[in-house]
């Protein structure tokens, strides 16, 4: 008796292509394309130590947040295997101030679909070889195709998302993803170069040991977030949780994903938006997190449902087993003051 052979990628896609609603052939050059990118960041990420691409860029991107040198590698890489396969139509990077319009074939602007992107989250661990990952979300454009793209195209709910996931780099690389129809997980064979799927029907437990928030910034966090934290570190029946924080979203949701627990960046006195992007981070990990039978909200909303009114735009997060974040939201919605800042 032999073991059943492991399913690749692209073998996986083709096998699910009723699955997703609309064009397969397009989806899956769209994820050919970063599977490609996700590689060859994947080769940069691992020469980091030996080559002289650790560091600061000496540059600041649209946020303020200064750029490390893999930021920018990261995201030349990704807009240049995206925007040669003729499937995308315009690609907005958290690492640029603005959207990039992609022409594709004869005539132009014809595809349908546009991808959000966070390059290379994490960056600043590079330097300390502590896992990092790329975050993407993919829309079909709502102007007419065949016309450029505009700034509309980008700023849709979450729920529009036709697609989402993250490649992680880590003690292996893995690119996690969703169509709508539950989450895959797939390892890179470095051998081979292909990825396999190792984690099938990924799911979050409804409740976790695990609470994982920046406690540095703990002074400064609104009341009803310090209640919950408090409540984690209660000993009273399965508490005290564990914490962990990377420092890396994507770490810390696939760990969370896998093992159970919740992630929060929820606003601060010096950052009162909050610190994540709602389009390149926020709203890609939602819809796996749901998919994955997690929820994610800034406190008090549903988080896909949210309507972007920036490229750029920053919003609280809270994301993991769905008893934790509503546990927690039970907190916040005790907190008056925090409350009426988010309406």
């Amino acid at each position: 008796m032999t073991d059943k052979p492991l399913q690749t990628l692209g073998e996986f896609v083709i096998d699910k292509q009723d699955d997703f609603q609309y064009s397969t052939g397009e989806l899956s050059r769209l994820l050919s394309a970063i599977r490609l990118a996700a590689k060859v960041v994947n080769r940069e990420v691992n020469k980091a130590g030996i080559a002289d691409i650790t560091g600061a860029h000496g540059n600041t991107n649209v946020q303020g947040e200064e750029q490390q040198k893999l930021d920018v590698i990261a995201n030349d890489i990704f807009i240049t295997a995206l925007s040669q396969r003729e499937v995308v139509c315009g690609i907005a990077s958290e690492e640029n101030d603005d959207i990039i319009e992609i022409k594709c074939g004869a005539n132009g602007h014809l595809s349908k679909y546009v991808v959000l992107i966070d390059p290379l989250d994490g960056s600043s661990n590079i330097d300390v070889n502590v896992s990092v990952g790329t975050i993407f979300s993919i829309y079909r454009r709502v102007t007419e195709p065949g016309t450029p793209v505009k700034i509309e195209d980008f700023l849709q709910k979450g729920t529009e998302q036709v697609a989402a996931g993250y490649v992680i780099y880590g003690s292996s690389t893995m690119i996690v993803y969703t169509t709508g129809n539950g989450v895959n997980g797939f390892t890179l064979d470095p051998s081979l170069g292909i990825f396999y799927l190792s984690h099938p029907n990924m799911k979050y437990s409804e409740n976790g040991k695990i609470y994982s928030v920046n406690e540095g910034n703990y002074i400064k966090f609104p009341q009803g977030v310090k209640n919950y934290i408090k409540y984690c570190q209660a000993q009273e029946g399965d508490r005290p949780y564990t914490s962990r924080y990377i420092g890396s979203l994507v770490a810390d949701f696939h760990r969370n994903m896998i093992k159970g627990g919740i992630y929060m960046y929820p606003s601060y006195a010096n950052a009162p938006n909050g610190k994540l992007r709602l389009l390149y981070e926020c709203n890609p990990m939602a819809f796996l997190a749901e998919q994955a039978g997690g929820k994610a909200t800034n406190g008090y909303k549903r988080i896909l449902e949210l309507q972007p009114t920036e490229l750029h735009q920053r919003v609280p997060f809270f994301c993991g087993s769905k008893n934790m974040v509503e546990k927690a939201e039970e907190f916040m919605s005790q907190d008056e003051e925090t409350k009426a800042m988010h309406g």
